[in-house]
């Protein structure tokens, strides 16, 4: 009987070499594995093209609703952006998809799980690190890292045996994307001084192009997780891709980013995330209401450690779960409507309301009604003052400008 091999198969090139090289390397029938998260609009195409290529089994996944409740919204409680500013789409996709993959090869009793992954990216030490923590016992294959072939030669070698691949000239972009977000890299971007040509985005309108009047969105949220739009309860799944088209209309959710990658080299990386650009906006706003200050200033903390785990492809862990325990708690209160403007490539939040508000009229006003007893603050003053004015008279900051002019003329 012959050993099996689980696949990630995209579709794309490498994935469909692999398929061959492996039979031929390694003598190993290949099991193509293919995960909807939102990535692919013609899976029955996929599949038949593993199958075609020789795949003795594709299985296609729709992991879409496991995709937005265990992983996107963990992350949009946390609050989570790479370095500030990348909301992970590619990245929070992986320890799903390294799930997933783990199962079948269980299930299919596969004695190694291969990616497509090259040796010079962040996605390999994802796969590889959270299939080691599911199934330990599976070997792993990187075809695209092992095999030692350039793209040319990728391509010459699905010429000779007659693989089908979706080889296109002209402009050499490298594309990845899921519900969350969209991936580009390759060709003129990696000059980082370069201008983002328009044909590399897809997902959203030039802010020129977009709508010369401005649109408002109302989004609902419970515990941190947002559940409807302009008042239309929906699922994640139908949430997400409405966020994505509307702020995408709008120009809204384009990143243009150098970022550190884990393998230790700085790469530039064009994103598009409108969804995830507008969520992440309108449930910081509605934290700032419902969190007290405290709590906001070490959950920023959390969120930044938070990223650079999943980043590092370090979801399958138990730090991991101790900072998921954590948010989760952050987000009991963290429950009202968002009211945002979206126009010319800006999403800004223009309201908020929360029947778990610390935000009081009462006190922060200056008009009739102030309940603020401004009586206190002398008190406040001089006691949260205190260790400063002790320290200056013994320790003196600032020496007067007589104290230099007599000293000078001591001298």
């Amino acid at each position: 009987m012959t050993d099996k091999v689980v696949l990630a198969y995209s579709g794309g090139l490498d994935t469909s070499v692999a398929i061959k090289w492996i039979k031929d390397k390694y003598g190993y029938d290949v099991i193509a594995v293919t995960i909807d998260v939102g990535n692919e609009k013609d899976f029955s195409a996929v599949r038949e093209k593993a199958l075609k290529v020789g795949a003795v089994k594709a299985l296609v996944i729709d992991a879409k609703k496991a995709f937005v409740t265990d992983y996107l919204f963990p992350v949009l409680k946390a609050g989570s952006l790479y370095e500030g500013v990348y909301p992970m789409a590619t990245s929070i996709a992986r320890p799903l998809m390294a799930k997933l993959l783990a199962e079948v090869a269980l299930a299919e009793g596969a004695v190694a799980v291969a990616h497509g992954c090259t040796g010079k990216g962040n996605d390999q030490v994802r796969f590889e690190v959270a299939i080691n923590a599911l199934a330990p016992d599976v070997k792993i294959i990187a075809p695209a890292r092992e095999w030692g072939m350039t793209r040319e030669d990728t391509i010459k070698y699905a010429a000779k045996f007659g693989i089908p691949v979706p080889v296109k000239t002209g402009h050499a972009y490298s594309t990845d994307e899921n519900l969350w977000g969209r991936s580009v890299e390759c060709g003129v971007l990696e000059d980082p001084w370069a201008e983002p040509p328009e044909e590399v985005y897809a997902w959203t309108k030039s802010p020129a192009a977009s709508p010369a009047k401005a649109e408002y969105c109302e989004i609902d949220f419970d515990k941190g997780i947002p559940v409807a739009c302009d008042g239309a309860a929906m699922d994640g799944v139908a949430l997400i891709s409405k966020l994505n088209e509307l702020a995408g209309k709008h120009g809204i959710g384009r990143i243009d980013h150098v970022e550190n990658r884990l393998v230790g080299i700085k790469s530039r990386e064009i994103y598009e995330a409108p969804a995830a650009v507008l969520l992440l906006t309108a449930h910081q706003s509605l934290e700032d209401m419902t969190l007290a200050k405290d709590q906001s200033r070490f959950k920023a903390r959390v969120a930044m450690e938070y990223a650079d785990l999943i980043y590092n492809g370090l979801w399958f862990t138990a730090n991991r779960q101790d900072l998921a325990a954590y948010v989760d708690s952050t987000q009991r209160f963290v429950t009202g409507t968002v009211r945002l403007k979206l126009f010319r490539g800006s999403c800004t939040v223009v309201g908020r309301k929360s029947p778990y508000s610390l935000y009081s009229h009462g006190l922060a006003t200056y008009e009739k009604g102030d309940q603020f007893d401004q009586s206190a603050a002398p008190g406040f003053i001089q006691i949260f003052g205190l260790p400063v004015k002790t320290q200056s008279r013994i320790q003196p900051l600032f020496k007067s400008e007589t104290d230099k002019k007599s000293k000078g003329k001591g001298k």
